[in-house]
């Protein structure tokens, strides 16, 4: 199978950065394997995914010196798909509906009986059926259920630098560590990033996946995503981020370190490979 990754950022801002970094890596790998380099928006945050955010993606993209090799993949057009997927694990009992708002997550969990505060689901909805599910409620995975019903010997592979092996999944990590993941957004009509975007890399034919580290922890939950749909799963190259002066990753709320302020002050793609150690 020919080596074909991909750069999938959501449209809710700028690239900066941390994104010009992660692409030209997917890009120089796809070339230098003779492969495909794909692009994906993943604009299923259909209320702070902006149009004009695409258009400068796209752009920048070219400025860089990107190209892709099959028009971008538009995860809006096929929200059906994503909600067909939530349907069948619905249909194994490995769902159940959740009408928490984040502040009634961040009371529970600093609740005496919760003990110290952490970002994993408090179960408040756990017992509740899919048939209760209201339009303002999202949609859980059972962790317990979903991790019942994986295959026996569950895991990736990890090419990258910073975590290269064989990585078997942890469900007690899975269970205390993540919990009961949101793969159904509470608009009934939008799906949750670990499962538009696991469905996709198989839509797309992705062989590695390459994007930051901080993302590597939640590999575990698409590889289970994807056993429960019946996919074999790509390989997963993880890379370093690019940080600040004070060492915190780049978020999209850093517009001073948008590619396109960059291009204004006159910066060349050369330049802006050198920023990022490329």
């Amino acid at each position: 199978m020919s080596f074909c990754t991909r750069f999938a950022p959501s449209p809710t801002g700028p690239l900066h950065l941390g994104h010009a970094y992660s692409a030209l890596v997917a890009h120089d790998m796809a070339r230098a394997q003779g492969g495909s380099f794909l692009l994906r928006f993943e604009d299923t945050d259909l209320e702070r995914s902006k149009p004009e955010y695409v258009r400068q993606a796209l752009d920048d993209l070219a400025w860089l010196g990107i190209t892709w090799d099959a028009p971008p993949l538009m995860q809006s057009a096929h929200l059906g798909i994503y909600n067909q997927s939530v349907e069948g694990l619905t249909s194994r009992g490995l769902t159940y509906p959740c009408r928490c708002s984040r502040k009634d997550i961040a009371a529970a969990l600093a609740a005496p009986q919760e003990g110290a505060p952490h970002a994993v689901y408090p179960q408040t909805c756990k017992t509740r059926s899919m048939v209760e599910r209201g339009a303002g409620d999202a949609v859980r995975l059972h962790m317990d259920r979903a991790l019942n019903q994986a295959s026996a010997g569950l895991g990736f592979i990890e090419d990258g630098p910073l975590h290269c092996g064989v990585h078997p999944i942890d469900p007690a990590a899975l269970l205390d560590e993540i919990g009961d993941i949101v793969i159904g957004r509470k608009d009934i009509q939008t799906a949750a990033y670990f499962l538009a975007s696991a469905i996709d890399d198989m839509r797309q034919n992705i062989t590695h996946v390459v994007r930051g580290v901080d993302l590597f922890e939640f590999t575990q939950v698409q590889i289970l995503l994807l056993d429960l749909l019946g996919h074999t799963p790509p390989r997963y190259h993880h890379h370093d981020l690019i940080r600040d002066d004070d060492g915190k990753r780049l978020a999209k709320r850093d517009d001073a370190r948008a590619i396109s302020v960059y291009r204004k002050d006159g910066a060349s793609p050369d330049d802006i490979r050198l920023m990022i150690g490329l």
